[in-house]
């Protein structure tokens, strides 16, 4: 089953619709989509190496446009910025975002915009927060550049090797993935 399943993502991942797919879960993680676009990225770039940059590039113009509607939704419609991140188990409230921007400014994009936290936690609350659109952009295009360009590099550089052991221990790495991501999970709900 898991290898029908690894099969299956590959394919998709050479799919002719793969990079347009590619952008569109970008787009949509930014502002309110819950599957991060690496799950497509890292697939992508270990069947086509040489495209690495050009997906790391989509990954990031998509990125920080979904940025840009993840802000607006949190500046122009407060109502449902506040409700998609209380879906997101972050029910803090309004003031919250803005003492918080207020306290860290720019460093909050920098730091969680290069972190698996989703992103849209950050394009949201700085919207809701009314931060500095123009440093907010920036930002963005540095924090989203860096970790898709990062990303794309380790990938063509170390993938293909990475590549042989998951597959030789493909139900190993599996249960690892697994229980790394539960863990990541329950870290960012107790953060």
């Amino acid at each position: 089953m898991l290898r029908r399943l690894y099969d299956g993502v590959f394919d998709l991942a050479r799919h002719r619709h793969a990079t347009p797919a590619l952008a569109a879960v970008s787009f949509a993680e930014s502002s309110f989509f819950p599957i991060p676009p690496d799950v497509m990225l890292a697939p992508m770039i270990l069947a086509r190496p040489e495209r690495a940059y050009v997906y790391a590039g989509v990954c990031t113009i998509a990125s920080v446009l979904g940025g840009m509607l993840g802000y607006a939704i949190g500046y122009f419609l407060t109502d449902v910025g506040l409700a998609i991140l209380r879906f997101l188990g972050h029910a803090d409230g309004l003031d919250h975002f803005r003492q918080w921007f207020a306290q860290w400014g720019l460093w909050v994009i920098l730091i969680k915009g290069l972190t698996p936290i989703p992103y849209k936690l950050v394009t949201i609350a700085s919207g809701l927060a009314a931060f500095s659109f123009p440093v907010f952009m920036a930002a963005s295009v540095v924090t989203r550049g860096g970790r898709f360009f990062l990303e794309a590099w380790i990938l063509k550089r170390w993938g293909q090797a990475m590549l042989a052991q998951v597959e030789k221990r493909l139900a190993l790495w599996s249960g690892t993935g697994l229980v790394l991501l539960v863990g990541l999970i329950i870290a960012v709900k107790l953060l």
